[in-house]
């Protein structure tokens, strides 16, 4: 793993490269937070792609500003249509502001744009606290480079210099840049072992590796080029960690009377390690250097919020035209609380208006509106999120847990009004499972009903599973996005029959984790026992959910890890 200096320096570098050509390269995905780091790569961005302002977009821009459109005041004014060029017309840079928060629609908009191979590049500005939860693939598949300004200190991110003078030369230099054919295949290869998938990435490399060279002032691309270009275009898109490359042919020792002679000493042989690896095997070392160390934790974290419904952070998307996030309009007619969108309509009108006042029989000044130009508001609102504790009350700790349960529920719906939360609550003891709250967001009613709860007696837990399955299938058929909280100490001996068996009760709940697992569910497994529990873990795998050992948790700190592991709103 490389040190804050060095990964500092890597991005200079890479910056540099980027000026050179940006088109070619589709542009970077800068994945930081608001800091000194991210201000000063956006500063040697604007100075060495040489202009005063980057254009910016949004991630609700609309289509008419995209692409251009007509300008409703002129047109009304002229009496003659008048359209305006939009922000993918003009070729150039281009900063994509709060990245993670575009709608899949966008991305496909901007990723066609970079397929049409107008000049156009985009700096996508991600703020999005975990890697796997930001932009979206369709987009950052088009961008060579991928930028993590993550754990650079303050202290590192010193102002980054660059020599115009010699990126105008090897801009001027560039088209003179050959590769070998060997080139294409080696990067390929490397992308194998790293387990990445799309040729668009080799593509990129090679690209890269062009402007290393031209920078280098070299009209041919050198083993040193495609490591670079291995470096930072591949290694940050690894999926895998490559496997140890071995010999294909066995060591053969040399025969008697000439091993003295032949045998090389210890520093030829070191010398010969370092410096005669295969250009292949000598790619493949330089993306190892580049892989953080904890790569394989990474992807897990990554994979599990990409699979998780719930990801986005709020609940499922639905359309409408009642209230919500404005979203383009559309052809309709009213009626049916259908609103009219007046701007929308005047639009679509606007260019008909000569015509329709020289076909008019009484030659009419005004606006000539027809149906088909109407047009209706659409608005997008995400569903309310509800939370369901399903709660341990067995044994003789129930009482403890459940004090811990009551008072994480509370301080959830201190806040479920301004978030739109909804929480539930089901207990399980003895010989089966009870649902003690509905989904609610009153917090007079949920502390009335938490006042008094039973607790003893066996742990009947896949009870307790499959009445939060059925739950959360009723929540989320009231348009509801339902997240699961188990807190249990994982040693369940009642099975879903009611019966005293452990093999049998462990063999159940395992089940239903798997039937929650399949419905998508987001979750999180608390492990309240004295000690963590194997068992627990693998439920938690089953469920597809996060396990957090837990065993001294007060109310504060529960509803801390659960704030933390669920999908926030």
């Amino acid at each position: 793993m490389t040190t804050p200096q060095e990964r500092w320096g890597n991005i200079n570098l890479a910056l540099a490269l980027f000026a050179i050509d940006p088109a070619p390269l589709g542009g970077l995905w800068l994945r930081a937070r608001t800091g000194p780091a991210r201000d000063r790569v956006i500063e040697a961005l604007s100075h060495i792609l040489e202009t005063d302002h980057l254009p910016r977009i949004h991630p609700n821009i609309q289509d008419d500003a995209l692409y251009g459109g007509l300008d409703l005041s002129a047109t009304l004014a002229t009496d003659q249509p008048v359209y305006t060029n939009g922000v993918l017309q003009n070729p150039g840079p281009l900063i994509l502001t709060m990245a993670e928060r575009a709608e899949k629609g966008l991305l496909a908009r901007l990723a066609t744009a970079l397929d049409a191979e107008l000049g156009l590049s985009i700096i996508a500005l991600d703020e999005a606290a975990e890697a796997g939860e930001g932009l979206g693939g369709s987009l950052s598949d088009r961008l060579a480079l991928h930028l993590d300004l993550d754990g650079i200190p303050q202290a590192t991110a010193t102002r980054l210099e660059f020599d115009r003078a010699a990126l105008a030369e090897a801009r001027a230099h560039l088209p003179f840049v050959q590769n070998a054919p060997d080139d294409y295949r080696d990067l390929c290869l490397v992308a194998e072992a790293l387990g990445i998938t799309s040729l668009r990435a080799v593509q990129h490399a090679l690209r890269l590796a062009r402007h290393s060279a031209a920078l280098m002032g070299a009209d041919q691309v050198e083993q040193p080029d495609l490591q670079l270009a291995v470096e930072l275009v591949l290694a940050p898109r690894a999926t895998q960690i490559p496997e140890q490359t071995q010999s294909e042919e066995p060591d053969t020792p040399p025969p008697p009377d000439t091993a003295q002679a032949d045998a090389p000493s210890d520093q030829d042989s070191s010398q010969s390690d370092d410096t005669d690896l295969p250009p292949f095997e000598a790619l493949i070392e330089a993306a190892k250097a580049m892989l953080p160390p904890d790569l394989l934790a990474r992807l897990a974290t990554t994979r599990a919020a990409r699979q998780s419904k719930g990801s986005t952070g709020t609940g499922r998307k639905k359309k409408g035209n009642h209230r919500g996030r404005p979203v383009a309009s559309r052809s309709g007619t009213l009626g049916g609380g259908a609103r009219l969108d007046l701007i929308a309509t005047l639009r679509a009108a606007a260019p008909w208006q000569v015509l329709r006042s020289a076909s008019s029989p009484k030659k009419s000044k005004g606006l000539h509106i027809r149906k088909s130009d109407l047009r209706v508001k659409r608005f997008q609102e995400s569903s309310d999120r509800a939370i369901i504790f399903v709660v341990d009350a067995s044994g003789s700790s129930a009482m403890s847990r459940m004090a811990e349960a009551k008072g994480a529920i509370e301080l959830l719906l201190a806040e479920a009004y301004a978030r739109r939360d909804h929480v539930a609550l089901v207990a399980f003891r003895g010989q089966g499972s009870d649902v003690l709250l509905a989904p609610t967001r009153s917090l007079v009613q949920t502390k009335r009903r938490l006042q008094e709860l039973p607790g003893g007696g066996g742990t009947p837990l896949a009870s307790g599973l499959k009445s939060a399955l059925q739950l959360a299938n009723l929540s989320a058929s009231k348009g509801m996005t339902p997240s699961i909280a188990l807190l249990t100490d994982g040693r369940a001996n009642i099975a879903l029959d009611g019966s005293a068996n452990r093999t049998q009760a462990s063999t159940d709940a395992h089940q239903m984790a798997r039937a929650l697992r399949t419905q998508g569910f987001p979750a999180i497994v608390i492990d309240t026992g004295a000690r963590p529990t194997r068992d627990l873990d693998g439920l938690a795998q089953d469920m597809g959910a996060t396990y957090l050992p837990l065993p001294r948790a007060d109310a504060k700190s529960l509803s801390a890890a659960v704030e933390a592991a669920l999908p926030s709103p």
